[in-house]
């Protein structure tokens, strides 16, 4: 969420920097109307109540003094039905302002791109070469088709569409991964190591910015009267693991990952993303998470997309770090970078972690701040969040990567010690 002061003394100026840089139409004269509203009401609400405890004193002396009452008591109850119905009503036009601040994005870094989307995404920086094949590059779901590892019509007799069942030696690969990029974090990165709830409640996805916007991306169920959500990333409870704290200075910066199943309901785009696993309702992560000060945040950003490129480069995977433009990037993000492996079967580049800054958009909705101990006083913390990386398509990108001409796969060095010791799936 955005300082309401944003809100409150610049509508104008907020929405035109909105509507630049995020395309988010900004509705200035209902916010205006509705300031209006709820400023007069806000006034006569204190008056009202300043009365009410004048008076209230006024009766308490009286009576002390042994005087009639009546009179004072007629004019308490003459003015008490307006000040309730004006707190009722003060009530309500707070909850419409706070409805449309909301589902207002942040507003992104001035060193952000401009753009409209992810064709003006700025590229950073490549690691590794692609490799050059002198067979016929098979992509994951025919490498995968072999003894039946990666099994998507099994698991759409079981699930529906874009769910996939992994067996053997393939289901190994994708468990190794995990523990290797755990290990990696906890141990070489200094992360602290959280298991989280797989369900939320609506405040938590509120806190981290996918309630209210994005509840159509979301599975949610309900047991009895309480509805609970799937997670769509680990971020969501990770992140909230701070919500309504006051976190001691000594503890910053905090940094925490998971290594968790995600759900997302979303459609998705069609053609390759179909294809497989790259687009799936149900995928791991491992992810990184950190709450710190407002002035360690921009350090904090880059060390974390170096954590996740860490993954990358001891896999031996070809990548291109990316700085998204303002039209592409999440609905929370201040600055955010992609990293985009190779996959050979696509000649291309794609997405397989997301590291973003969200500043205290995230922090002010949670109320998650730290005391500063040169004050006394507390201040809203600023998180950020990252892929540490998306499990299903370091997978991808391994078997593509590394195939064999007669359709086996050689395991990476630095998994081989999670493997048993196993160099190639054959």
């Amino acid at each position: 969420m955005l300082d309401p002061a944003l809100l409150r003394q610049q509508p104008a100026d907020l929405a035109e920097r909105l509507r630049t840089s995020r395309g988010f139409e900004l509705d200035v004269s209902a916010l205006e109307s509705l300031e209006a509203d709820r400023k007069r009401i806000q006034v006569r609400t204190q008056e009202l109540q300043s009365l009410r405890n004048s008076r209230s004193k006024a009766i308490g002396q009286a009576k002390a003094k042994g005087e009639d009452v009546s009179a004072i008591m007629a004019e308490v109850a003459a003015f008490a039905d307006e000040l309730k119905a004006s707190e009722v009503a003060l009530d309500g036009l707070r909850e419409q302002i706070d409805a449309i601040a909301m589902v207002i994005p942040n507003l992104p870094s001035e060193d952000v791109p401009a753009g409209a989307n992810e064709d003006d995404n700025v590229e950073q920086a490549r690691w590794g070469t692609p490799r050059q094949f002198d067979f016929k590059v098979l992509d994951h779901v025919e490498l995968g088709a072999r003894n039946g590892w990666l099994d998507a019509e099994t698991a759409a007799k079981l699930s529906g569409s874009r769910f996939t069942v992994l067996r053997g030696p393939v289901a190994r690969l994708h468990r190794a991964l995990a523990q290797f990029m755990l290990d990696l974090h906890t141990g070489e990165h200094g992360y602290e190591e959280t298991n989280v709830p797989l369900l939320v409640n609506p405040e938590s996805l509120r806190g981290t910015g996918q309630l209210p916007k994005f509840e159509d991306d979301l599975f949610k169920t309900a047991v009895g009267e309480s509805p609970r959500y799937l997670i769509p990333t680990s971020e969501v409870p990770l992140t909230n693991i701070v919500r309504d704290e006051i976190i001691d200075a000594e503890r910053l910066p905090l940094r925490m990952t998971a290594h968790s199943m995600c759900f997302r309901a979303e459609a998705g785009s069609g053609g390759r993303d179909v294809r497989g696993m790259i687009r799936q309702h149900q995928f791991e992560k491992v992810e990184l998470v950190t709450a710190c000060r407002a002035e360690e945040s921009d350090a904090e950003h880059q060390r974390m997309t170096r954590c996740a490129e860490v993954v990358l480069e001891k896999l031996g995977l070809p990548y291109r770090k990316v700085l998204l433009c303002t039209g592409d990037m999440g609905f929370s993000a201040v600055k955010t970078y992609d990293l985009e492996v190779w996959l050979p079967s696509q000649d291309t580049y794609r997405e397989i972690s997301s590291c973003s800054n969200t500043g205290d958009f995230q922090a002010r909705r949670m109320q998650a701040r730290w005391r500063n101990p040169a004050t006394g006083k507390p201040e809203l913390l600023h998180t950020l969040n990252g892929s540490g990386v998306a499990v299903g398509r370091a997978m991808i990108a391994v078997m593509e990567n590394y195939q064999n001409a007669d359709g086996s796969i050689t395991v990476p060095e630095a998994l081989q010690p999670y493997m048993g010791g196993l160099q190639t799936i054959a």
